[in-house]
Protein backbone atom coordinates (compact mmCIF):
# COMPACT_ATOMS: atom_id res chain seq x y z
CA UNK A 1 0.00 0.00 0.00
CA UNK A 2 2.80 2.41 0.92
CA UNK A 3 4.69 1.60 -2.29
CA UNK A 4 1.64 2.47 -4.46
CA UNK A 5 1.28 5.79 -2.65
CA UNK A 6 4.91 6.68 -3.36
CA UNK A 7 4.52 5.79 -7.04
CA UNK A 8 1.40 7.98 -7.25
CA UNK A 9 3.21 10.86 -5.53
CA UNK A 10 6.17 10.52 -7.89
CA UNK A 11 3.82 10.49 -10.89
CA UNK A 12 2.15 13.70 -9.77
CA UNK A 13 5.52 15.37 -9.21
CA UNK A 14 6.79 14.30 -12.65
CA UNK A 15 3.57 15.56 -14.25
CA UNK A 16 3.84 19.02 -12.69
CA UNK A 17 7.56 19.27 -13.47
CA UNK A 18 6.81 18.41 -17.11
CA UNK A 19 4.10 21.08 -17.31
CA UNK A 20 6.45 23.62 -15.70
CA UNK A 21 9.20 22.81 -18.19
CA UNK A 22 6.83 23.17 -21.16
CA UNK A 23 5.55 26.52 -19.88
CA UNK A 24 9.09 27.74 -19.36
CA UNK A 25 10.07 26.74 -22.89
CA UNK A 26 7.05 28.45 -24.47
CA UNK A 27 7.13 31.60 -22.34
CA UNK A 28 10.90 31.88 -22.53
CA UNK A 29 10.80 32.20 -26.33
CA UNK A 30 9.31 35.68 -26.49
CA UNK A 31 10.93 37.71 -29.19
CA UNK A 32 12.69 41.00 -28.74
CA UNK A 33 10.48 44.06 -29.06
CA UNK A 34 11.27 47.07 -31.22
CA UNK A 35 9.50 49.86 -29.35
CA UNK A 36 8.02 50.82 -26.02
CA UNK A 37 4.52 52.25 -25.64
CA UNK A 38 4.07 54.72 -22.79
CA UNK A 39 0.58 55.18 -21.37
CA UNK A 40 -0.66 57.48 -18.61
CA UNK A 41 -4.14 56.91 -17.20
CA UNK A 42 -4.87 54.53 -20.08
CA UNK A 43 -4.00 57.07 -22.79
CA UNK A 44 -1.01 56.61 -25.07
CA UNK A 45 1.43 59.51 -24.68
CA UNK A 46 4.29 58.15 -26.77
CA UNK A 47 5.99 55.32 -28.59
CA UNK A 48 9.79 55.21 -28.50
CA UNK A 49 12.19 53.01 -30.46
CA UNK A 50 14.42 50.66 -28.50
CA UNK A 51 17.09 51.06 -31.17
CA UNK A 52 17.55 54.76 -30.40
CA UNK A 53 19.14 55.66 -27.04
CA UNK A 54 17.48 58.47 -25.14
CA UNK A 55 16.22 59.92 -21.89
CA UNK A 56 12.52 60.79 -21.66
CA UNK A 57 10.87 62.82 -18.92
CA UNK A 58 7.36 61.44 -18.65
CA UNK A 59 4.21 62.50 -16.91
CA UNK A 60 5.35 66.08 -16.33
CA UNK A 61 8.80 64.93 -15.26
CA UNK A 62 7.58 62.63 -12.51
CA UNK A 63 9.17 59.61 -14.21
CA UNK A 64 12.41 59.37 -16.18
CA UNK A 65 12.60 56.61 -18.78
CA UNK A 66 16.01 55.64 -20.17
CA UNK A 67 16.48 53.67 -23.38
CA UNK A 68 19.99 52.38 -24.03
CA UNK A 69 21.48 49.36 -25.77
CA UNK A 70 18.04 48.13 -26.85
CA UNK A 71 16.61 48.06 -23.31
CA UNK A 72 14.32 50.41 -21.41
CA UNK A 73 14.22 51.12 -17.70
CA UNK A 74 12.83 53.68 -15.29
CA UNK A 75 15.77 55.68 -13.92
CA UNK A 76 13.81 57.80 -11.45
CA UNK A 77 10.30 58.48 -10.22
CA UNK A 78 8.74 60.76 -7.64
CA UNK A 79 6.49 58.03 -6.23
CA UNK A 80 7.11 57.01 -2.60
CA UNK A 81 7.90 53.30 -3.11
CA UNK A 82 9.90 53.55 -6.38
CA UNK A 83 8.83 50.03 -7.40
CA UNK A 84 8.91 51.06 -11.05
CA UNK A 85 12.58 51.97 -10.72
CA UNK A 86 13.36 48.57 -9.19
CA UNK A 87 11.58 46.60 -11.94
CA UNK A 88 14.74 46.53 -14.03
CA UNK A 89 15.36 46.64 -17.76
CA UNK A 90 12.82 45.42 -20.29
CA UNK A 91 13.32 44.44 -23.93
CA UNK A 92 11.18 41.37 -24.71
CA UNK A 93 7.80 41.73 -26.32
CA UNK A 94 5.09 42.13 -23.67
CA UNK A 95 7.32 43.09 -20.74
CA UNK A 96 5.97 46.03 -18.74
CA UNK A 97 7.11 48.57 -16.19
CA UNK A 98 4.25 49.95 -14.12
CA UNK A 99 4.14 52.97 -11.80
CA UNK A 100 0.80 52.74 -10.01
CA UNK A 101 0.96 56.03 -8.06
CA UNK A 102 1.63 57.95 -11.30
CA UNK A 103 -0.74 55.75 -13.37
CA UNK A 104 2.01 55.10 -15.92
CA UNK A 105 2.89 51.96 -17.89
CA UNK A 106 5.75 51.28 -20.28
CA UNK A 107 5.21 48.18 -22.44
CA UNK A 108 7.52 46.60 -25.02
CA UNK A 109 5.76 46.11 -28.36
CA UNK A 110 6.70 44.85 -31.82
CA UNK A 111 6.84 46.91 -35.01
CA UNK A 112 3.09 46.56 -35.60
CA UNK A 113 2.37 48.05 -32.17
CA UNK A 114 1.07 44.81 -30.74
CA UNK A 115 2.05 42.63 -27.82
CA UNK A 116 2.33 38.89 -28.46
CA UNK A 117 -0.26 36.91 -26.54
CA UNK A 118 1.08 33.70 -25.07
CA UNK A 119 -1.46 31.26 -23.68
Amino acid sequence: MMNKKRIADASVIVFFLSISLLLFLFLGKRKEGNEVRVMVEGKEIGVYSLSQDGEYHLNGGSNILIIENGKAYMADADCPDKLCVRQGKIHRNGETITCLPNKLTVTVIDEEGEVDLVL
